[in-house]
């Protein structure tokens, strides 16, 4: 019998496809975005030592959190995690990365988390 797939296992699927192609070195770091209904979550990943580098999301401490941050499901929210990570990646002495969506469309949050990252000096 078909079993149908879930959203959830559509993306992974998605998602598989995209790192069989992506991989983040420690001189082009990935730039990993996971998205859930209520934050969203950047990270710089080197892949060949298997290790974070350097991240960024609505939830972490440092965040800038206060009554004027935005909330974490939203496209302003993602703009913020964008300069946030860019930020911390420039301080790192990282400029380059390549982009791994997470399986997620390019629109709406992803790409304002991108968009935010490029805008903050970012390259990819």
């Amino acid at each position: 019998m078909y079993h149908q797939p879930t959203k959830r296992e559509g993306r992974l699927r998605i998602h598989s496809r995209i790192r069989a192609r992506v991989l983040g070195t420690s001189e082009r770091p990935r730039l990993a975005v996971f998205r859930s209904l209520k934050h969203i979550y950047a990270q710089l990943v080197d892949d060949t030592a298997g290790r974070t580098l350097v991240a960024a999301a609505t939830v972490a401490k440092g965040s800038g959190k206060s009554d004027k941050t935005p909330y974490g499901g939203n496209v302003a929210a993602a703009k913020l995690v964008g300069k946030l990570i860019a930020e911390r990646a420039l301080q790192a002495g990282i400029k380059d990365v390549v982009f791994d969506r997470g399986g997620h469309r390019y629109h709406g949050r992803v790409k304002a988390l991108a968009d935010a990252a490029r805008e903050a000096g970012l390259h990819f």
